[in-house]
């Protein structure tokens, strides 16, 4: 029964991330804005609700420990889950269609990747400080200080580049005839595609909690470990798509922008409505997630490119977080 409930959740997220993918390149075209805004705003964003909506559900409903554990887990996995395995899923999707795309390099504006992973470090290792630190008013100061920083950022990545170019943007699939499909079409294809990827990604995570509660895992280890793998699955397959149609900044956007939302507008709201003390296990999820962020930024730094290879090294990474947390 598991694995029906598997099998129909994918359907929904893979069907939700095709509608999705062509939707926002639509949408990114008639608000006139640019591929960075639509890979690390749009998709990212809307993508990332899923997991976003776990945490805040878990520490709002107040149910103490479990509760506490589900929120702070599913907060630390996803940039955990976005930085190593999407990344590494990214990189292996270079590999597989690099007939059909002709090259076996990424072929993207490495300044939008690097601005995010910029970003995305600076937030992430505030999300931490604040983790680790006594004062509850240093930490609200932090989690305001963290949206102030997600608000700039957005406000940024709108500003700083020139209008997507949709003329290889294949037709809206709500309405495939139509050259020029109106506004309201293409909203409606962006939010019944979210609708769709909710539903699958909701399905993802009973089928896995069913599986993972006979295991006997830990409440915190099901939300780092677990949980992610379903809820990350839109980011995964929307850049699977972009990466097949050779959109890599678009495919790498969508995960670079989503690790900066995670890392921002999500702690913030986990530092408000708990404690937010990070140690052992939590501790060691936020460390391993900056060290591959530092990887990453550091390659796309000094080298000005990523690289497929380094993607899927960046992958070893959550295998030795399943190994820690195996052994802890």
């Amino acid at each position: 029964m598991i694995f029906v409930e598997f099998a129909v959740a994918l359907f929904f997220i893979l069907l939700g991330a095709e509608l999705f993918t062509n939707g926002v390149e639509w949408l990114g075209k008639k608000l006139n804005l640019s591929e960075g805004a639509v890979g690390s705003v749009l998709a990212a964003v809307g993508t990332a609700m899923p997991e976003a909506i776990i945490p805040v559900i878990a520490l709002v409903s107040n149910k103490g420990d479990a509760a506490l554990e589900i929120g702070t887990g599913a907060i630390l996995g996803a940039p955990l889950m976005l930085s190593t395995i999407a990344m590494f899923v990214a990189g292996v999707s270079v590999v597989i269609f690099s007939k059909r795309r002709k090259t076996n390099k990424f072929q993207l504006n490495s300044l939008i990747i690097r601005r995010d992973l910029r970003f995305f470090v600076i937030v992430y290792v505030f999300a931490m400080l604040a983790g680790v630190i006594p004062s509850q008013l240093a930490k609200y100061i932090i989690a305001i200080g963290l949206v102030t920083v997600y608000i700039y950022y957005v406000f940024q990545t709108i500003r700083c580049e020139s209008p997507l170019d949709g003329s290889d943007i294949p037709p809206l699939t709500f309405a495939r005839k139509m050259k020029n499909p109106p506004t309201w079409i293409v909203l409606s294809q962006v939010l019944g595609a979210l609708g769709i990827i909710i539903v699958g990604g909701h399905l993802f995570v009973d089928a896995i909690e069913n599986g993972a509660l006979l295991l006997g895992i830990s409440y915190f280890v099901l939300a780092t470990l677990i949980i992610p793998i379903a809820t990350e699955l839109p980011e995964k397959f929307n850049s699977v798509i972009w990466i097949r149609q050779k959109k890599d900044t678009l495919a790498l956007g969508n995960i670079t922008g989503a690790m900066v939302f995670q890392s921002s507008i999500i702690p913030a709201i986990g530092i408000t409505l708990s404690p937010w003390k990070l140690e052992g296990l939590a501790l060691l999820t936020g460390l391993l997630t900056l060290f591959a962020g530092f990887i990453l930024l550091a390659q796309i730094s000094i080298k000005k490119e990523i690289t497929p290879k380094m993607l899927m090294l960046n992958g070893l990474l959550y295998l030795i977080f399943i190994v820690v947390v195996l052994q802890y």
